[in-house]
């Protein structure tokens, strides 16, 4: 597998997917039960660290996922695993409309400390 690359202070810069979840009227308890089922599952996988999801303030219908991730082919490997599909199939089926994004970071800024930021490959 190949290694995320570092930051100045010497900690990988992670990779993130994440995903826009607006499950149908009256489906949401639904959606987050198999979406927290989900995400047990997916944390479990190799490079997997944190997952969250997390409501719109201002369209509560909307729901935003982050997991971070130790490299981009941790998250291939995920995507591409036997049961990907079947894990995911729960959730998709309480959810009207999904975009999924996988991102690198560039850039970071933590409170005390400046900038940390690479270039972007």
């Amino acid at each position: 597998m190949t290694s995320a690359p570092s930051t100045p202070f010497g900690v990988a810069a992670p990779v993130y997917t994440t995903g826009s979840w607006r499950p149908f009227p009256g489906d949401t308890d639904a959606f987050l039960d198999a979406w927290r089922r989900f995400a047990t599952w997916s944390c479990r996988m190799p490079g997997a660290q944190l997952a969250l999801l997390a409501r719109d303030l201002r369209d509560p219908d909307r729901f935003v996922s982050f997991m971070s991730w130790d490299s981009v082919d941790d998250v291939r490997g995920w995507k591409g695993s036997a049961e990907f599909k079947a894990r995911m199939a729960p959730v998709q089926k309480h959810i009207d409309k999904f975009a999924p994004t996988e991102l690198e970071v560039v850039a970071a800024v933590a409170a005390e400390h400046d900038a940390i930021e690479r270039s972007v490959r």
